[in-house]
């Protein structure tokens, strides 16, 4: 523990600087209870659920659990329907839903709202005053964020470059989460059609931490307690890990997901769009090989091209094929472990203090 760690710590109301990735479509609010009763901070990603079953999640956690929760939402752009785009892109699958035995939806749909213009969601999460709330993708509008400090809310904010880690300083996020390349799943990029930087973790933390004023969390790649101490190293408060919890015994993935996160696909992550629509890291599947031969511009905008991409899984899956999910992971996940999510942690303190 560090000095940064032990300031951090009590910001969260936590005993380790270890935080849970919110990991939406992964996470559980049993995973979340087991983090945070073991001391860390448990993680419930609501980006991709209706304010109701958010509310439904959080209630769960709480029920189970008096520690700190943080909530995270979705912060894109509103997708921008293209009808013509989005019929090329079905078009395009037809093959690999063929394939499987399945048939393209006929058209697309925006499967999920983006937090800026969910006001049922903002107002569940202010009137359940979690812990924390963090965000991904960018920010929500000045008055949320002012809302939801003067509640008494942590405030947190992806930032994959210093300008957006500026950003998020300048409209009043109090701990900024270092997102480096190595990370699974979505890039937390505030526009993911501008050019990225693709910064690592180290580089990444360095410049924030020396550039800041507030906490940095270090997140991309880190799996186990020697990558937690190396993060607090670097100045960071604290580690966030998400692949080293997809394999726990709390978490959502399927028996599919978690074959292949045993395989020797995770051992060749790819950055991809193809699936969702947005830059996310994901184990070598049948996905990321269609995704191969495909410009930015083929694909529809997030969460659009989802609907499509969560169609071609569910046909697949029907007929006995795992390889088109959205199997995210980062570039460490050859070191996953199998275990509760409250062992993990515990391993993970362990290690960190030089006692495993």
């Amino acid at each position: 523990m560090t000095e940064a760690s032990d300031r951090l710590c009590r910001l969260l109301g936590i005993d380790w600087p270890i935080v849970q990735a919110p990991m939406a479509g992964t996470s559980t609010p049993e995973m979340a209870v087991a983090v945070s009763n073991a001391g860390g901070l448990g993680s419930l990603g609501v980006g991709a659920i209706t304010a109701k079953a958010a509310g439904e999640a959080i209630a769960a956690f709480r029920a189970r659990s008096g520690r700190a929760l943080n909530v995270n939402v979705f912060c894109h752009r509103p997708a921008q329907p293209d009808r013509a785009r989005e019929a090329a892109w079905l078009e395009r699958l037809r093959p690999a839903f063929a394939a499987v035995k399945g048939t393209p939806p006929t058209a697309l749909t925006e499967i999920y709202q983006s937090f800026i213009v969910d006001e049922a969601m903002f107002k569940t999460i202010l009137a359940a005053k979690p812990t924390v709330v963090s965000f991904h993708f960018g920010l929500p509008p000045d008055a949320w964020i002012h809302t939801l400090r003067d509640a008494g809310i942590v405030l947190l904010a992806t930032a994959t470059s210093l300008a957006e880690a500026r950003a998020n300083v300048a409209a009043g996020v109090q701990v900024v989460v270092a997102q480096g390349y190595e990370a699974g799943g979505h890039r937390g990029l505030f526009d993911p059609d501008k050019p990225d930087d693709q910064l690592g973790l180290f580089a990444l933390t360095r410049l924030l931490t020396r550039n800041l004023d507030v906490p940095v969390i270090a997140a991309g790649g880190i799996m186990d307690g020697a990558g937690i101490a190396a993060a607090l190293q670097l100045g960071a408060g604290a580690a966030q890990l998400g692949t080293a919890f997809v394999a726990t015994d709390e978490s959502a993935a399927d028996v599919g997901y978690r074959a292949a996160l045993s395989s020797d696909a995770a051992n060749h992550t790819v950055m991809t769009r193809t699936i969702s629509g947005r830059p996310a890291r994901c184990l070598a599947n049948r996905f990321t090989d269609l995704g191969a031969s495909v410009t930015p511009h083929d694909v529809p905008t997030y969460p659009i091209a989802y609907d499509a991409g969560k169609a071609l899984n569910a046909a697949a899956k029907a007929s006995g094929e795992t390889g088109y999910g959205a199997q995210w992971a980062g570039q460490g996940a050859p070191l996953a472990r199998s275990m509760s999510a409250g062992k993990l942690v515990a391993t993970l303190v362990d290690e960190m203090t030089g006692a495993g």
